[in-house]
């Protein structure tokens, strides 16, 4: 049999914002996960959620810093998706 082992789970505090944060009806939430990057996990909670938003559309923040959509997680890291917002 040849499958590939699993990832450790990890422990991911996220939060929402805007249209993210009305799709999810919360504005941040715990996560137990095997995604092993940041695109993982959105790709991960998109299917759950069904959140409208592709990544291009989105910019990421892990433990409070700008990131890259390529970036390891580590358990208990802190990561913000930031919708496009319109003001006034």
């Amino acid at each position: 049999m040849n499958t590939k082992p699993k990832s450790p789970e990890k422990t991911i505090h996220i939060r929402y914002y805007a249209l993210l944060r009305e799709e999810r009806k919360k504005s941040s939430e715990k996560v137990l996960t095997q995604a092993k990057t940041v695109e993982e996990l959105y790709q991960e909670l998109r299917a759950k959620y069904h959140f409208k938003l592709n990544t291009h559309m989105l910019k990421v923040a892990v433990n409070d810093a700008f990131a890259d959509w390529n970036t390891k997680l580590k358990n208990e890291d802190t990561v913000i998706f930031i919708p496009p917002v319109a003001g006034g």
